[in-house]
């Protein structure tokens, strides 16, 4: 086993040497070719190098002689520059020589010029001295001849023109005023006057009880319902008094809210109808037609402000506007009324040049106060205007709805146009309608509250209360006292007196001297 081992690796080793001493042959002669042909590619390089080294010598010296003539034409265009600007300094020195030789034949000028001047001047100061010598010699022979020394005589002077400018001031201020009150009558009653005819609206006016009319006495038994428990359920779910009488085909409901009224009138129309007729059903229809009020409350706001064309109300404020429709003042209808106030009032601002959209405003909300049901003690002026500041209107509206029966000042103009309008929408003929009874006691107490302070003779409730005339004996009251008592007077009516309108109050004292002859 060891022999033959020995045997291939000896075989091996002997293999191996033979091969190499092959292999070194070959690669002998391979050697010397391949050295050969490095040599020829050498030389092929180095003569292909020395074409493009001398290629790109010639590239530079191209290069750098172009860079020489660019330089050479630089330094030739600075030099030429130069030389221009050496041409224009010396223009502009050649042009200062001349100016100021010209600037010192000037200043020569007006030296001499000056010196003229100054001689100028002291005559004309030798002149004033002797005129004020002058002036000074005629004062004093002035002053000895008149006997009063110049500041008298110009303290004499002022106050007599001052007097005199005074009076014909005064008097053309009279004159001024007395045209102006003239003028300003006049057309106050043109604006007016013409503002009523633009405006004509119906006269309504509202009643405290609806008439339901009913087709037979059998429909009205079973409105009244078993021992009357439909009437009880009806005026106990509606607030409103249902009057059946002997009245054939009517039942009278009598309420002074005309909103439980109408639901109520509403309600039983319904029921009629439907011929249900029991208390569950009472209640039912009622509070339905209650929201269905509400609903057409809220309806007639929008729509009365759309008429008018006033923008960005308030939607509380629409919803009392919408209420207003169920309100009445002395029997008139308050929305027609505030409508109607909102007209005049837009067409008298246009006429005075004012805004009428303001105008407008303020006359429909300026009875806001009245449609609240709630704070009675105050008055509604103030509540309105309360109610318009609680919802953000501008400050000459709610000034405007608070002044109109005089509880605020007034700091606008729009408080006296709807001051004026609203009278003029409440003292047309027929407009509201008081109780014979009531208006008999208003005047009554007109007159009796006049009479009851000291030095009154007579008193005399004129133009439906309206007016109020109140002679005074001479010898107890004067000329100032009459004032005093006018106005007392009005004060106390305000307080202690409720009426529509105002109540001019005037005080008459009258002298007379009587004699005879005999």
């Amino acid at each position: 086993m060891n022999t033959i081992v020995i045997s291939i690796i000896t075989a091996s080793v002997i293999g191996g040497l033979a091969g190499w001493g092959i292999t070194a042959f070959f690669n002998k002669n391979k050697g010397s070719n391949i050295l050969k042909l490095a040599q020829e590619e050498a030389d092929t390089l180095k003569k292909a190098k020395m074409l493009e080294v001398k290629e790109k010598f010639i590239e530079l010296k191209a290069n750098y002689e172009k860079e020489v003539v660019e330089k050479n034409q630089r330094f030739a265009a600075i030099e030429n520059k130069h030389h221009q600007k050496e041409q224009s300094i010396q223009q502009k020195e050649q042009s200062l020589n001349q100016k100021n030789q010209e600037l010192q034949r000037k200043t020569s000028e007006v030296d001499a010029i000056r010196e003229n001047l100054g001689n100028q001047l002291s005559l004309i100061d030798n002149k004033k001295r002797e005129l004020d010598k002058m002036h000074t010699q005629e004062v004093e022979i002035l002053s000895k001849i008149s006997g009063y020394s110049a500041e008298q005589a110009k303290t004499q002077l002022v106050e007599s023109i001052r007097d005199e400018a005074k009076t014909d001031a005064m008097a053309f201020v009279n004159e001024m005023m007395e045209e102006a009150k003239m003028t300003a009558n006049k057309e106050a009653k043109r604006i007016i006057v013409q503002t009523i005819q633009r405006v004509a609206t119906e006269t309504a006016v509202e009643n405290s009880v609806t008439v339901f009319n009913i087709e037979s006495d059998e429909i009205k038994g079973r409105i009244i319902g078993r021992e009357g428990r439909n009437i009880r359920a009806l005026e106990a779910a509606t607030g409103v008094e249902f009057v059946v009488d002997d009245t054939p085909e009517a039942i009278v409901l009598s309420g002074f809210d005309p909103v439980r009224r109408e639901i109520a009138r509403l309600a039983l129309h319904q029921l009629v109808m439907d011929g249900r007729i029991h208390p569950a059903r009472i209640e039912e229809v009622v509070a339905k037609t209650r929201k269905q009020i509400e609903d057409e409350i809220v309806e007639v706001g929008k729509r009365t402000v759309i008429d008018l064309g006033i923008h960005n109300l308030h939607p509380e404020l629409v919803r009392i506007v919408g209420k207003m429709k169920y309100r009445s003042s002395y029997g008139q209808n308050l929305l027609q009324h505030s409508r109607e106030t909102a007209n005049l009032c837009a067409t008298m601002a246009a006429e005075l040049g004012l805004n009428p959209q303001k105008a407008k405003r303020a006359g429909l909300l300026h009875d806001i106060g009245k449609v609240p049901d709630d704070q009675p003690d105050l008055p509604h002026a103030i509540l309105g205007m309360q109610l318009a500041e609680k919802y953000k209107e501008k400050p000459e509206i709610c000034n405007a709805i608070g002044a109109h029966h005089d509880e605020v000042e007034m700091t606008t103009l729009l408080a006296p146009i709807v001051q004026v309008c609203d009278a003029i929408s409440g003292a047309r003929p027929g407009a509201r309608r008081e109780i014979v009874e009531a208006y008999k006691k208003r005047l009554n107490d007109l007159e009796t509250l006049a009479l009851s302070y000291e030095g009154v003779v007579k008193t005399y409730a004129i133009q439906a209360g309206r007016e109020l005339r109140v002679i005074v004996g001479a010898d107890k009251i004067d000329d100032k006292a009459v004032e005093t008592l006018s106005f007392d007077l009005a004060k106390k009516i305000q307080d202690e007196m409720t009426y529509p309108g105002q109540v001019k109050i005037t005080v008459i004292r009258e002298t007379r001297a009587v004699s005879y002859a005999k």
